[in-house]
C-alpha cells in the first residue's frame, strides 16, 4: 500500500499578492488544497451587475467542489472565527477594502479590526490581495485615497503574515517565509 503524502502546513496567515489576472487566486487555491484540511472560501465580491455576477459564477465553477463558500463583503469576522479545523481563503482584500471605502467607513479602523480578526482565527488563513501601487498616480482624490489605503493594508498584512508570495505572470515569487 502506498503512503499518502502528508498535508502541507501553512503559517497562521499567508498573503498572496500581485496584479490583476496574475494567477493569485489560482495559487491561493492550490495552497489551500495542499493543506489537506477542509476548505472555506470567503468571497468579498458583490454581484452588483450582470458582468460581475458572471465573473463570480465563473470563479465558483473553476474552483470546483470541496469548498464551503461564505459571502462576506464587509464583515469577515464570523467567517474567520468559524475556521477551526479548516483552511480559510479570503478572496480578496482589495474588494473588501473597496466595499468599506464606498460605504464611507474609516479604512484605518477597519484595517485594525481585520488584523485582529486574522490574528484570532483558529485555523490557517490565506488572503489574496492586489498590488495597485505600480501604476501612475491616479488623477482623482477617491482613487488616490483607495490606492494609499490599499498600500497600507497590504503592508500591514505582509508584516503579520508568515508567508508572503507575489504572483507575476502566473509565477510565484516568495517575498517572506518559505513556500510549502
Amino acid at each position: 500500500m502506498t503512503a499518502l503524502p502528508s498535508p502541507t502546513a501553512l503559517p497562521a496567515l499567508t498573503l498572496v499578492t500581485g496584479g490583476a489576472r496574475s494567477g493569485k487566486s489560482r495559487l491561493a487555491e492550490a495552497l489551500a488544497r495542499a493543506t489537506g484540511l477542509p476548505r472555506r472560501y470567503v468571497a468579498t465580491a458583490q454581484a452588483l451587475d450582470p458582468e460581475m455576477a458572471a465573473r463570480i459564477a465563473h470563479h465558483r465553477a473553476e474552483r470546483g467542489a470541496g469548498w464551503q463558500t461564505v459571502e462576506a463583503p464587509l464583515d469577515l469576522g464570523p467567517a474567520l472565527a468559524d475556521g477551526g479545523g479548516r483552511v480559510t481563503l479570503v478572496d480578496c482584500a482589495t474588494l473588501w477594502l473597496t466595499n468599506h471605502l464606498l460605504a464611507g467607513h474609516d479604512l484605518d479602523a477597519e484595517t485594525d479590526r481585520l488584523a485582529g480578526k486574522l490574528r484570532a482565527a483558529p485555523g490557517p488563513v490565506i488572503v489574496v490581495t492586489n498590488e495597485v501601487g505600480w501604476g501612475i498616480v491616479p488623477d482623482n482624490a477617491l482613487s488616490r485615497q483607495f490606492r494609499d489605503a490599499q498600500g497600507r493594508l497590504n503592508q500591514r498584512l505582509a508584516a503579520e503574515a508568515g508567508l508572503v508570495v507575489a504572483v507575476l505572470s502566473g509565477l510565484p515569487l516568495v517575498l517572506k517565509g518559505r513556500m510549502p
